[in-house]
């Protein structure tokens, strides 16, 4: 497997610390590519022997692996306070983080569960149970986060979704979707498999999940969609709907509710 490390010393002047970033290139066998993750140390991991939760951060469509840094750089912060690793993963423009029924070179559920996450413990001192493992995200990395959890529940113990397409069914011709699934008339099998709504309707877990979307986002029914659905299920999670849109001013809010979702988690 190759493996690109770049390392950043990013001084935080507020809190008079220095956190530590790093860009890592892994390649993907099943893709036949590098990808790149953004990695955020907490300010002591280099002087300390401890090994770190993680948390895993998924991007919108449209974006990369620098889009949580860039756009929340109090994620430094963040990894300290809670003593996390934040490990932001590409996945790449529009590909739902799922492993595509008609198109082999897109198999992100492949790279991230089986190609990147033991790349991460391997390199890093992670806590490498599931019990101390959690991945989030936000729009198309709400659903990549729950999609991935739901389907792998033996490699995450909590998820998060942040407005969310927890459903894609009502988005046929949006975002690549067609390229992903194939025609929604064509092939409704695969509409139903890959989406998040449908899938917790047979789930059995003992996972927890929070889930949260903006009053004003056009997610929100796919999200209270899912609500009902886990509600129906009885399985554990806290879900909340708050005033915001689909924007970042509403995802810097709602990443500090989920790490602090997660901390407590991981305590328990």
């Amino acid at each position: 497997m190759r493996i690109t490390l770049t390392v950043t010393f990013c001084l935080f002047l507020l809190f008079h610390a220095e956190a530590r970033v790093d860009t890592l290139w892994v390649y993907s066998k099943s893709m036949n590519i590098d990808i790149g993750t953004t990695i955020i140390l907490p300010e002591n991991y280099d002087s300390s022997q401890w090994h770190y939760p993680v948390v895993y951060l998924l991007h919108g469509a449209g974006g990369d692996y620098g889009n949580w840094l860039r756009r929340a750089p109090l994620l430094e912060q963040y990894a300290t306070d809670h003593q996390f690793i934040l490990a932001c993963p590409d996945g790449g423009l529009t590909s739902w983080y799922l492993d595509s029924p008609i198109d082999s070179t897109f198999r992100y559920e492949t790279y991230i569960t089986s190609e990147l996450l033991p790349t991460i413990d391997s390199l890093y001192r992670t806590h490498p149970s599931p019990s101390r493992r959690a991945i989030t995200g936000l729009s198309m990395g709400g659903h990549g986060a729950l999609f991935l959890s739901m389907r792998h529940p033996n490699l995450f113990h909590c998820a998060g979704s942040m407005s969310g397409g927890l459903d894609l069914r009502p988005f046929p011709d949006n975002w690549d979707l067609l390229l992903r699934l194939g025609s929604l008339s064509e092939f409704p099998d695969n509409w139903n498999s890959h989406s998040v709504v449908f899938i917790a309707s047979t789930l059995i877990t003992k996972q927890h999940f929070i889930i949260d979307c903006g009053s004003d986002d056009f997610f929100l029914p796919v999200n209270r969609a899912l609500h009902s659905v886990l509600l129906s299920r009885d399985i554990a999670h806290h879900y909340s709907e708050r005033s915001g849109s689909h924007n970042w001013p509403y995802w810097r809010e709602s990443i500090i509710d989920h790490l602090q979702f997660f901390a407590h988690e991981f305590c328990d």
